[in-house]
């Protein structure tokens, strides 16, 4: 089943390279929700909605990868947007937030409105690997705007 837009989406970065974390809504006109619906004797439509499996995507100067977080629980992504809210509303220099065993993000003034952020991203399946990306500026005030719309998504 394929994920379509519509789900809790948080993005950091820029466009050419970021990290998102992102619960997609699943599509009744997709082939495998079509398929699963037909299997379980019901529409399709009642397939689709909010799915329940949580999702880091990962975009690095064009080049683009992803993977899925099994058990990941809504709290896990609210608290931290939290915590990433609470640093850029008090920050005066250099932070990090830590995601948990998968993300942590490292970010550092970028001008005077701006951080720029390093993500370092381990793929659950393979602990040995670390993504990173680093991203450009990202005006403050946007960002606290995108995680406030993100939070608001969860509640």
């Amino acid at each position: 089943m394929s994920p379509a837009p519509g789900g809790p989406a948080l993005f950091i970065g820029t466009d050419t390279s970021y990290v998102a974390l992102v619960r997609p809504a699943l599509d009744p006109a997709d082939d495998g929700v079509r398929l699963a619906a037909e299997e379980a004797g019901v529409p399709p439509e009642e397939f689709a909605g909010p799915g329940d499996i949580w999702a880091v995507l990962v975009e690095n100067d064009g080049e683009g990868d992803g993977f899925e977080l099994p058990g990941v629980r809504d709290s896990e992504p609210a608290g931290f947007a939290e915590r990433l809210r609470a640093e850029l509303a008090a920050a005066a220099g250099p932070f990090t937030v830590d995601g948990g065993a998968v993300l942590r993000l490292d970010a550092r003034p970028a001008g005077p409105d701006a951080y720029a952020f390093t993500a370092h991203i381990t793929p659950p399946d393979d602990p040995e690997t670390e993504l990173t990306v680093e991203t450009g500026p990202v005006p403050v005030a946007a960002l606290l705007a995108d995680l406030d719309a993100f939070l608001g998504s969860l509640a």
